[in-house]
């Protein structure tokens, strides 16, 4: 073998196959991953015994480097998990109107920060509020970058250096580490734990105030429950008690429904509507769980506390831009109007009857010819995920596959391989597709990806 045996870089960058990656990725990191492949060849040519492996198998190794790296971007993937609000997978979708409003200020100026009537500077959060207000019944709102930015806010804003008086049953931790005890901390409040884990009174607040205490604090369970035997304070309960002692109240409601999950065969999630008229102070929730928005911390209550929270400097660090308050405003409007919840994909996917979702599962399995054989209509059960309803379950319907001589953890690495990736769970010894989560839109790619990959693992076995 001789050094003009191996192809040459013009070559392998001209290959329609590599080529296609430079958009994606860059030349830099295209010529990176050739120089990769083929420096191994180059510093065996002095060998006697060493061949140039074919064109074709050149080609196909700079591939598998280049698309090893695409993955590590961000790219969109169907979700067969049946896991409706997948925080590894982005959790809540958006609704078109929020893609479309995304899309409308940001490829151009918008009045972020202007206020067209009288020309001068204006303010991003008064294009939030006025629909938070309306939508919650509280008298204002605002928003920060994410939920736990939403506490901090407020513990920074009303609480530093002071007292907060919070039930042991609601020292929370969820995913990525994220304790709420260590948020107290790092905002210089002070934590005040009360109660015991499974039994939680009144009186145990009202025994832990101080002229120190700055808050009385809620928080949403998130992802565990207590049965058994247990005791908690109810939220109104908790205001009286701080309406007695002129001591505000704070929830963090965590997932922020604005409707009622039963009406979606799910047991109910207290609301927004209903911290509200309870008369918590501030309210704190997620713009990407169970609203059905972007990623997004917000807040509702009293103009007063608002009004403070918005006075701190620390909401520079935690403002959010453009493009987040677009997405989010567009998704707001859909809950005013008649019918609009269709239109947010996390409700359009609630919806779905198990038949639909059957058939679905029926018209994708015929696509797949003498492969069908492989797949199976199964029963399955979907999750609303995110840290909420954690022992929630819906019904739902699964493609249910066993491929031929191989094992279904390889064939769900080769389905997350694909373009676009299809992310699935294993039960047993069948890899499942849970329809639920899939769009209807994306039936075709699964089908056309799954009959690919049958064919192939036909072929080699």
């Amino acid at each position: 073998m001789s050094l003009r045996d191996i192809p040459a870089m013009h070559r392998l960058l001209g290959e329609p196959r590599i080529a296609g990656f430079s958009a994606l990725l860059g030349p830099r990191t295209v010529k990176d991953a050739i120089d990769d492949v083929v420096e191994p060849i180059r510093r065996s040519a002095g060998n006697s015994d060493s061949v140039v492996p074919p064109f074709d198998a050149i080609v196909a190794a700079v591939c598998a480097r280049l698309s090893v790296t695409e993955r590590e971007g961000l790219l969109e993937v169907i979700n067969g998990t049946g896991i409706l609000l997948h925080t590894n997978l982005g959790r809540a979708p958006l609704a078109r109107e929020a893609v479309d409003a995304i899309g409308s200020v940001a490829s151009g100026y918008s009045n972020l920060e202007f206020d067209l009537e009288t020309g001068a500077r204006g303010s991003r959060y008064e294009r939030i509020g006025g629909l938070l207000s309306e939508l919650s019944g509280a008298e204002d709102g605002l928003v920060v970058n994410n939920c736990a930015a939403a506490v901090l806010l407020i513990l920074d804003t009303f609480a530093k250096n002071r007292e907060v008086v919070i039930g042991r049953n609601q020292l929370i931790e969820i995913g990525g580490g994220f304790r709420l005890p260590d948020v107290l901390k790092r905002s210089g409040a002070v934590l005040v734990e009360v109660g015991t884990t499974n039994k939680m009174y009144v009186r145990d607040f009202e025994q832990a105030l101080t002229p120190r205490t700055a808050l009385l604090f809620r928080s949403h369970q998130s992802n565990f429950q207590i049965e058994g035997f247990v005791s908690d304070v109810a939220p109104a309960e908790l205001v009286r008690l701080g309406r007695r002692a002129g001591i505000p109240v704070v929830e963090d409601l965590g997932s922020g429904a604005l409707v009622d999950l039963a009406d979606y065969a799910l047991p109910h999630e207290r609301t927004v509507i209903e911290a509200v008229r309870d008369g918590v102070d501030l309210v704190a929730f997620s713009g990407d769980k169970l609203l059905g928005g972007p990623q997004a911390g917000l807040i509702v209550g009293s103009k007063p506390m608002i009004a403070r929270l918005r006075a701190n400097p620390l909401l520079r660090a935690l403002r959010v831009d453009k493009a987040t308050l677009a997405a989010l405003g567009a998704t707001l409007r859909l809950y005013l109007e008649p019918e609009g919840t269709k239109r947010i994909p996390l409700y359009a996917m609630l919806a779905q009857s198990v038949e639909a979702l059957r058939e679905r599962a029926a018209q994708i399995q015929t696509r797949l010819g003498e492969h069908a054989k492989h797949v199976r209509i199964a029963d399955s059960e979907a999750y609303a995920g995110g840290g909420t309803l954690p022992m929630a379950r819906l019904a739902s319907a699964a493609l249910a596959i066993r491929a031929p001589r191989s094992d279904p953890n390889a064939l769900a690495a080769a389905l997350r391989r694909e373009r676009p990736p299809i992310v699935s769970r294993i039960v047993g010894d069948e890899l499942l597709l849970d329809l639920r989560t899939i769009r209807p839109d994306q039936d075709e790619s699964v089908a056309a990806t799954l009959r690919r990959r049958l064919e192939k693992n036909s072929a080699d076995s």
